[in-house]
């Protein structure tokens, strides 16, 4: 029955369609973020603004798995992979690509980044630059660890309010209907609990039997 699927398998599904979107756009968040206003981005550091980055892959992922009203546990810590996965793979991507425009134009023709610099090519050449900060010491490194593991930490959490309010609403509706099932049949006020014996039909030929004189 449909109330006992557990989402495994479709949630697995939209969790990666899910992250590889949510991959995508923070790889072209990063890319553009030149065109945000200066304020903005030197604000606390960009420290903010890469939270809410991470806040919002972490909203992403865990809605769209959490849209198949999945009830197996085995979910939750799959949202956490999906999504940190997916802030690292947007980082490196969308560094990647930076750094590649950045290193394929002249100084005297950089701008700010544009849908042309988005190329395999600028991606190739940037790929091997932009893991770096990953492989550095935590001391240098830890800001980018801390996007990725608020990112994974907000899914886990939002998928298991889902996932335990899909358990919680079936459990409901499995002792509503036990309950159902299990009612005894109603009788009126005055209906008697057993029915009344039938008298036998009589037979046409049978005699009926007559009064003596």
């Amino acid at each position: 029955m449909s109330h006992k699927r557990s989402g495994l398998l479709p949630g697995l599904i939209v969790g990666v369609l899910s992250a590889l979107v949510s991959a995508a756009l923070l790889g072209a968040a990063v890319l553009f973020q030149t065109r945000l206003p200066a304020a903005v981005i030197a604000f606390g550091n960009g420290h903010p603004l890469s939270l809410a980055s991470s806040l919002v892959v972490a909203l992403i992922v865990a809605l769209a798995m959490g849209a198949v009203r999945p009830r197996s546990i085995l979910l939750i810590p799959v949202a956490a992979l999906y999504a940190g996965g997916a802030m690292a793979a947007g980082q490196i991507a969308g560094s990647s690509i930076m750094i590649g425009s950045t290193l394929r134009t002249p100084p005297a023709e950089r701008g700010p980044a544009d849908l042309s610099d988005i190329t395999l090519d600028n991606f190739s050449a940037g790929l091997p630059y932009a893991p770096a900060l990953y492989r550095d010491p935590l001391s240098v490194s830890w800001a980018a660890w801390l996007y990725i593991a608020v990112a994974a930490l907000a899914a886990l959490l939002l998928l298991t309010l889902r996932v335990a309010q899909v358990r919680r609403a079936q459990r409901a509706q499995a002792a509503e209907a036990e309950a159902e099932s299990s009612e005894p049949e109603y009788r009126a006020p005055f209906e008697p609990a057993q029915a009344p014996t039938p008298k036998p039909t009589t037979d046409l030929f049978t005699p009926r039997n007559q009064t003596k004189d």
